[in-house]
């Protein structure tokens, strides 16, 4: 009993260990443009059939899309198409998306992925000029409209890309490439401020 006792007390003794989000409070201000880190969220890579989307979209609270380039989004919880049966679903309100999915028997793949994403913001009205400067993809209003999602590359990286307003992108990328990708936006803001 004394034991077990020790072992309690050394348990709540123990540090506590907090993620630190790489880049933390790095933000690059340019004329027309905003470049920052946002704050940690939760994340699962989501693979699962046609036949299980609807299972998986009332466990968690928001409407698997199903059209190419589309995202749903629905209190603080995003969903977005990459391919016919995936999506990220990230998590800015604190919920574990993960849990959620434990809870469906229907065939589905969910993998944590917090840990490895990091997500960058590019906001003003030089955002999509700046996201532009590495990646190929047409970003116009009328190509790429508010909403729209795509994994597509920045410079050498890939991302995922969410256009959130007309003038705002969230660029999801890993956490190894993160000090690259913000290097790189960062640059760009520069350069189309000029």
């Amino acid at each position: 009993m004394a034991k077990a006792a020790a072992k309690t007390k050394a348990a709540a003794a123990a540090p506590s260990v907090e993620r630190r989000p790489a880049l933390a409070g790095r933000t690059v201000l340019a004329p027309g443009v905003k470049v920052e880190m946002l704050p940690p969220a939760e994340r699962i890579s989501l693979r699962a059939p046609q036949a299980s989307v609807a299972a998986l979209s009332k466990a968690l609270g928001v409407t698997l899309p199903a059209k190419p380039k589309t995202s749903a989004t629905k209190d603080g919880r995003m969903a977005l198409w990459l391919g016919p049966d995936e999506w990220l679903i990230v998590d800015e309100a604190g919920n574990d998306p993960l849990a959620d999915c434990a809870k469906v028997t229907a065939l589905h793949s969910a993998v944590g992925i917090s840990h490895r994403n990091v997500a960058i913001s590019v906001t003003g009205p030089a955002a999509s000029m700046t996201v532009n400067s590495g990646c190929p993809q047409d970003l116009s209003l009328e190509a790429f409209p508010v909403g729209a999602a795509s994994r597509t590359i920045l410079g050498k990286s890939e991302i995922v890309l969410l256009r959130t307003a007309a003038d705002a992108f969230r660029v999801e990328c890993w956490r190894s490439f993160a000090d690259y990708v913000f290097t790189l936006l960062s640059e760009a803001a520069s350069d189309a401020a000029n």
